[in-house]
């Protein structure tokens, strides 16, 4: 048995190698920046086909956070090809936000394809530091599948509610939380819980800023079909979505 592991380990090292020398050169995030944008692009269209009830379901609400204005402002962290703006109501304000600057060609070819939304602009930054991004500007932030795979979640939601909308005194901020039965808060970094082949991923990060982790139940029907909206004193709107498939 130890041979054979032996064996695997090495076979997975050689594989592995012209990776490891890509990264050793510099070469290999130049290339992934490069040819995601491509792989992700025919993923998603697959994606969306598996998805697409779910999505309408998810993001069917989103005109109840529409500001003063009378304008949806949204930002979509992490929006990669463009993936959602179909589930977006007509006359919404979209604004992207994504650290590859490759998925901007990508964007374009979406945005045409998606005439009932008023784009505002692409920007390549981080989560962690949206500084192009004015404080209070947004009505809803959608994020999706992305924290799985940043440096700092808690940053990035403590970003999220700087450009979010303050409201006037004596109203509630709501954060907008997908969350279905059998949710195990545990200690690690993610509570995932499933319906169907859906799997929503909760942040413990973003628990902890809404200071509601205490009042939720595991093994307990928290919501189902509809949205659980947990009162936040000090304003704003926050609408965060994680979608993953089961093996997500």
């Amino acid at each position: 048995m130890a041979l054979t592991i032996f064996i695997l380990r090495l076979a997975v090292c050689i594989l592995a190698f012209p990776m490891y020398l890509l990264d050793f050169l510099g070469l290999w995030n130049w290339i992934c920046k490069q040819w995601f944008p491509y792989f992700l692009a025919r993923l998603t269209v697959m994606y969306n086909k598996q998805m697409e009830s779910k999505k309408q379901e998810l993001f069917s609400n989103l005109r109840e956070f529409t500001g003063p204005s009378g304008k949806l402002s949204l930002l979509e962290l992490g929006c990669g090809t463009g993936a959602n703006f179909k589930f977006y109501p007509s006359g919404c304000q979209v604004t992207c936000v994504d650290p590859n600057p490759n998925f901007e060609k990508f964007l374009i070819k979406s945005i045409a394809q998606n005439r009932h939304l008023q784009f505002e602009r692409f920007i390549v930054a981080a989560g962690e530091n949206m500084h192009q991004v004015a404080s209070g500007s947004m009505d809803v932030v959608v994020c999706t599948l992305v924290l799985c795979s940043v440096k700092n979640q808690e940053q990035i939601l403590q970003e999220v509610c700087r450009v979010l909308r303050p409201v006037s005194a004596g109203m509630r901020r709501y954060v907008v939380v997908q969350l279905f039965n059998r949710a195990q808060i545990s200690a690690i970094p993610w509570a995932a819980t499933r319906q169907a082949s859906l799997s929503f991923t909760v942040s413990r990060s973003l628990l902890k800023l809404m200071s509601i982790e205490s009042v939720i139940p595991s093994n307990h029907l928290i919501l189902c079909h509809s949205l659980l909206l947990q009162s936040f004193p000090a304003s704003g709107s926050l609408l965060i979505s994680q979608l993953f498939t089961s093996a997500g």
